[in-house]
């Protein structure tokens, strides 16, 4: 592992990595839960009758796995991987989703066969190292716009999942009921890994994690609970099941579609700009918070990275689940001192697990449900993880400091990117409208030549996207 993985070169040893790889794991652990309950909504409706929910469950951990295996082997980073946020919601209501409201009424099959012909595009232009070329022609005050913008988001997501704040009525949100017992929780976990951190205590996220866990477990919620009855914030189930069935799932395109309607490509075109601008930003945001960028702002072995979530992207819809990307939550394990692929291998080991241990791990990341939305979806809280959520979104704010904020191109372009990420809970609609205004005022300000080619490109391709598909 010292050869392979270069620990001793990266200041790092085996202990701290497994310690952050299985920190990355806890905080990405919900996925797991949440993914099978948002895509089998639409397979559900749409039918057979089916198992839908384990189905995707399965390919979830499996398409995980192998991209993090993937990260590890080829790219050394230690970035965890899986079936991304915002990508599944898009894959759901509004590829899936019924005219009626909003959505474009193709089938799951469809939906599937799109993230796939998505991921192949990736390997493709991978090869021509595409996605490099794009990282490189950002500008580092950007970049670490980037990742201050990404850290916003990852502590709104936190405050969200732990209650502190919520959606308002006339105001987009508003502050939630502070007395609520996964509110009380989320904050007695905020303080734990605080204290833990403040001491400098190896493993703070980790030990903070299962302390609030532990509490959970005695803490009674305000909602009696349909499964069991019990209305404790965090229930222990069992330790292990059997593996649900992948046959539902597996293999279920429909390429007939994309030849008879061409309006479907559309779908395959925003998946393939939601996959590529998000995982550009999730590593562009991990890799400075792990000392991993250069001093001109380039990371090593991208292209090795992009290749992981472009092939895991077309196994996981092969297997039956939406685009895999580089998960933010991955810097909990950077903030635990992880800096090789040896997290990774431990996050894919624990994606595994998972299939057989599921119901342990539903105990700390499938969150407590609170009730109904007006679609009859549940409204679920998550009070064991939200506090890592916040306290890492406050540990990726050190790169602000650098941005050049004399420049009124960078230092707005870097402002509508840092507060656009939080509000559209968008990685890539952050980067979209920086990259817009960075490269309007350059361009009206008379310094075009400061701008490099692809960045005119791309942000054509952001306006023709708005303009065409504003969905």
């Amino acid at each position: 592992m010292e050869k392979f993985f270069k620990l001793r070169e990266n200041n790092t040893t085996v202990r701290t990595e497994v310690i952050a790889g299985i920190t990355t794991f806890l905080t990405m652990s919900y996925i797991i839960f949440v993914q099978p309950a948002i895509l089998s909504v639409p397979m559900n409706a749409q039918g057979p009758p089916a198992d839908y929910f384990g189905a995707v469950l399965m390919a979830t951990c499996i398409a995980s796995a192998l991209s993090c295996f993937l990260m590890a082997l080829l790219a050394n980073y230690p970035v965890g991987l899986a079936p991304g946020m915002g990508e599944n919601f898009y894959f759901a209501f509004t590829v899936c989703g019924a005219a009626a409201i909003g959505g474009l009424g193709y089938s799951w099959q469809v939906a599937l066969t799109a993230v796939f012909i998505a991921g192949f595009a990736f390997m493709v232009l991978n090869f021509f190292k595409f996605r490099e070329t794009v990282m490189d022609s950002i500008p580092n005050g950007m970049k670490l716009a980037i990742a201050g913008g990404i850290g916003f988001l990852i502590a709104f997501v936190g405050l969200e999942y732990a209650g502190i704040i919520e959606h308002g009525t006339g105001t987009l949100i508003k502050l939630g009921k502070l007395n609520n017992p996964w509110v009380v929780l989320s904050i007695i976990g905020l303080i734990i890994i605080g204290t833990l951190m403040a001491k400098r205590i190896r493993g703070a996220m980790l030990w903070g994690i299962v302390a609030t866990a532990v509490i959970g477990l005695f803490m009674h919620g305000s909602v009696t609970q349909t499964e069991g009855g019990s209305d404790m914030l965090v229930r222990y189930q069992d330790l292990v099941s059997m593996p649900p069935s992948l046959a539902p799932t597996l293999f279920k395109f429909d390429f007939a579609t994309f030849i008879h309607d061409p309006k479907v490509w559309e779908v395959v075109f925003i998946f393939f700009i939601l996959e590529m601008f998000d995982t550009v930003g999730t590593l562009i945001g991990i890799g400075h918070a792990a000392g991993l960028l250069t001093k001109e702002g380039k990371l090593p072995r991208a292209g090795q990275a992009f290749i992981a979530d472009a092939a895991a992207t077309c196994v996981g819809a092969a297997a039956g689940t939406s685009s895999v990307q580089s998960f933010i939550e991955s810097s909990t394990g950077v903030a635990e001192g992880g800096r090789t692929g040896l997290v990774a291998m431990v996050v894919g080991v624990l994606f595994l697990l998972a299939v057989f241990f599921s119901p342990l791990v539903k105990m700390i990341g499938g969150g407590y449900m609170i009730g109904l939305d007006s679609f009859g979806s549940p409204i679920i809280k998550y009070p064991v993880i939200a506090a890592p959520l916040i306290i890492v979104g406050s540990l990726m704010m050190k790169g602000l400091k650098d941005v050049d904020w004399d420049d009124p191109a960078t230092s707005i372009a870097a402002f509508i990117t840092i507060i656009m990420m939080p509000l559209t809970l968008s990685i890539a609609l952050g980067i979209a409208f920086g990259f817009i205004t960075y490269v309007a005022i350059k361009l009206l300000s008379g310094k075009a030549h400061e701008v490099h080619w692809l960045m005119y490109i791309i942000s054509a391709i952001f306006i023709l996207r708005f303009a065409f598909f504003p969905v």
